[in-house]
């Protein structure tokens, strides 16, 4: 450049002189000198060491995490020798897969699944009854059974890790909601014993981290990673919907970020059809196919487990409990029902149960003997088939009399010889039905105890003339009335004992399953033996009837008002927490736990779910009126990170305000969960732009509470030895009922 200067200076003309010379080539150019390879002759510069663990912090930071979370899980699990709060649930559960015995339970059967095989990893053999309180017997590797639960809640601080760094928290955010996950200590202490919350919280931990991975793929549609991480939220799904059915809320909230996406999707008119197709029809089958084929499996694995006899039987339709090893149903019953036939009869819609009556009567409409349904087999669930009263009486020496369709009869109940009856009174519940009751005796009574036979199928054959045991669905229709026999899984009040309503219907549905029933149990010394049992009942019918049997029984779960429970709580003490659990004894001679979160990151997170829909409200404000305060990477910062988060603490939270059933404290988990992701955006929002020396001082300070915290109130998590005054201290509310 300063030749360039001379020259113009001088006032020589380039363009001039260029004109006079010949249009001879250029020579080439001098090759510019090299310059000297400093790595060569020095050697390779060290990197320092900050830099290495800068550069391997996502490696080193969750390895540290995850070796504090296994101390913190696993010291000591195996402290109190006795089944503690819902072991005796849980444990027991596991038992009967060990022993192959059909049970139920209200929850999806993939994690007492799991408690089973980690029984059978401990050498266990299934004798042992879970009775809360009791001590459990030396050839039983408990510590092994916790420590296999206590896996899946080791899982979730790691997992926490990885999630917010998908959700593009800067590294201190990143490691304040791992630190809060692995300092909570209502998750170190729910993951310390047989229970499935821990398993539940992995399952909706893992869920949002692949979600979380799906998402930040979203610029490779259709790559092979886009394809792993959807199918990898759909697999999630399903196994955290397979522990308990609260997956499903983690469901809705992966659900509504779908349709969105799709939404989007949908609006941008450059995307042609068919790849507008091709992402409808890949979540489709990556986000509701695969979810339902992993919930399918849990229940076949279940059916194909328990393959004998046991206490769940009564859950199931006849059919299904026919073929189980050791079940007298369908075993040397005679094939087709007769006058005098001593049955009981199972209603056939999902969830229905036997025929059932007892002493006890209405409190109010005709205070005649309760008719309901019940689940569990007694002899208050036997009838016998007599004929009307228009006919000769029963004579037990005379030849058998077969039951038809059409055929018009009395049934008798066996412990208090009344008759079956209906009449023009309101059900106590479903008052736009009537009532059903037992009335009279073998004497006594009108001809509104006369119930016609209506055959609507039968398994075995065609011929729907015959009454026939396990195989024929048949209705019971009172003439006089003009209604059929229904029971609908509406549950009577206490004085009913909670048993399920039983009705005569006017609405003439075939279709309607609850008003079909069969026979299930038939004894008639009269008739030869058969064997219905041989029938098999489909898989996707019992499906759908033990599924519809577990929600049934859930909604059945309400507080009792005759009785006081002093391990629920409400709803609305949850995320202040304003109560705790008790979960064994408080005899000082035991090692006690109390359920109690680390009182940080509950009022905080709770705190900042509020904060982050003030802090939308601004920006949406300050964006009609024109400021444009955000980038478009901001917005989707708040979008995703902030936003989805909260959402999912409504999801999960919103319904135990509404329902119903009784409520506990670990029931907030996993919305807390979500209450925790929240706090991690909002300081990393706050503090994202401040200076070092004021971000790293914040952190420094939640960091140290956080901890400060967890170790003070460890003691309740390790387990309490001793007496529990010496542990007044940490009872800083009267409702922390730690110390009284």
């Amino acid at each position: 450049m300063a030749d360039n200067q001379a020259a113009l200076a001088s006032g020589v003309d380039p363009a001039g002189d260029a004109a006079r010379r010949r249009n001879v080539p250029a020579p080439p150019a001098q090759a510019q000198r090299p310059e000297p390879d400093e790595k060569k002759i020095h050697g390779k510069k060290e990197a320092s060491f900050l830099d290495v663990l800068d550069q391997w912090e996502f490696i080193i930071a969750p390895i540290i995490f995850t070796a504090f979370a296994v101390f913190t899980r696993l010291w000591k699990i195996g402290l109190s020798p006795i089944v503690t709060w819902d072991e005796a649930h849980f444990g027991k559960f596991g038992s009967h897969y060990i022993k192959r015995e059909l049970f139920f339970d209200v929850h999806p059967p993939l994690g007492k699944i799991l408690v089973g095989f980690s029984g059978v990893l401990a050498g266990y053999n299934g004798s042992f009854e879970f009775k809360s309180g009791e001590t459990y017997p030396e050839e039983l590797n408990y510590t092994f059974m916790r420590a296999f639960n206590a896996f899946w809640g080791i899982l979730c601080v790691p997992l926490a890790y990885f999630t917010a760094r998908e959700l593009n928290l800067k590294r201190p955010a990143v490691w304040l909601v791992t630190l809060m996950v692995l300092c909570e200590n209502s998750y170190t202490t729910i993951s310390r014993f047989i229970l499935l919350d821990s398993m539940l919280l992995f399952g909706t931990v893992a869920t949002v981290f692949c979600w979380s991975k799906f998402h930040r793929q979203q610029k490779e549609s259709f790559e092979p990673l886009w394809f792993f991480w959807l199918f990898m939220t759909g697999l999630s799904l399903g196994f955290v919907c397979s522990i308990k059915l609260v997956g499903l809320f983690v469901t809705a909230l992966v659900g509504l970020y779908t349709i969105e996406d799709l939404w989007n999707k949908f609006g941008d008119t450059k995307m042609p059809v068919a790849e507008l197709a091709s992402h409808v029809a890949a979540r489709v089958v990556g986000l509701i196919i695969v979810p339902f084929l992993v919930y399918l499996l849990a229940f076949a694995l279940h059916f194909a487990i328990l393959t004998r006899s046991g206490p769940g039987d009564a859950q199931m339709s006849s059919l299904f409990q026919a073929n189980l090893e050791g079940s007298e149903i369908g075993r040397n019953s005679p094939l087709e029902v007769a006058i005098g036939s001593k049955v009981t009869l199972k209603n056939m819609g999902y969830g229905g149960g036997l025929l059932h009556s007892h002493v006890q009567t209405y409190p109010e409409g005709s205070t005649q003997q309760q008719v309901t349904c019940y689940h569990h087999k007694d002899a208050n669930n036997e009838w016998f088939f007599y004929p009307n009263r228009r006919e000769p009486d029963y004579d037990p020496e005379a030849e058998p009399r077969m039951i038809g369709n059409g055929d018009t009869v009395r049934l008798i109940h066996a412990m208090t010889g009344r008759n079956l009856h209906t009449h023009d009174i309101s059900a106590p519940v479903t008052k736009s039905q009537k009532e059903v009751s037992c009335y009279g005796n073998l004497t006594i009574g009108d001809d509104k105890d006369h119930w016609e036979i209506d055959i609507v199928r039968d398994v075995s054959s065609r011929d729907k003339s015959k009454l026939r045991t396990l195989t024929t669905a048949f209705r019971l229709r009172n003439p006089v009335m003009g209604c059929y026999l229904r029971a609908a899984n509406v549950n009577l009040p206490q004085w009913g004992f909670k048993q399920i309503e039983v009705t005569c219907d006017k609405n003439n549905n075939p279709r309607d399953t609850f008003t079909h029933w069969n026979i299930e149990a038939h004894t008639n010394e009269k008739l030869p033996p058969g064997d219905p049992g041989k029938y098999k009942s489909p898989f996707f019918h019992d499906f759908i009837h033990l599924n519809v049997a577990m929600m049934t029984s859930n909604n059945a779960l309400v507080p009792d008002p005759d009785k006081q429970d002093d391990l629920a709580s409400q709803w609305w003490q949850w995320p202040i927490l304003n109560v705790g659990l008790r979960m064994c004894g408080w005899d000082d001679k035991i090692v006690k736990y109390f359920l109690l979160g680390n009182p940080f990151v509950y009022w905080v997170s709770t705190a900042s779910l509020g904060v982050v829909g003030l802090l939308t409200a601004w920006y949406i404000l300050r964006w009609r009126r024109g400021f444009k305060d955000l980038t478009t990477d901001d917005i989707d910062q708040i979008h995703y990170s902030g936003l989805y988060p909260a959402l999912g603490w409504f999801l999960h939270y919103l319904p135990f305000v509404v329902m119903a059933r009784v409520t506990y404290v670990h029931h907030y988990y996993p919305a807390l969960y979500f209450a925790i992701l929240t706090l991690g955006f909002l300081v990393d929002w706050t503090l994202r732009n401040q200076k070092k020396l004021v971000s790293y001082s914040i952190y420094a300070v939640l960091y140290t509470v956080i901890i400060g915290l967890y170790i003070y109130f460890i003691p309740i998590c390790w387990g309490m030895t001793g007496s529990n005054q010496q542990y007044k201290y940490m009872k800083w509310f009267d409702t922390w009922r730690i110390s009284d």
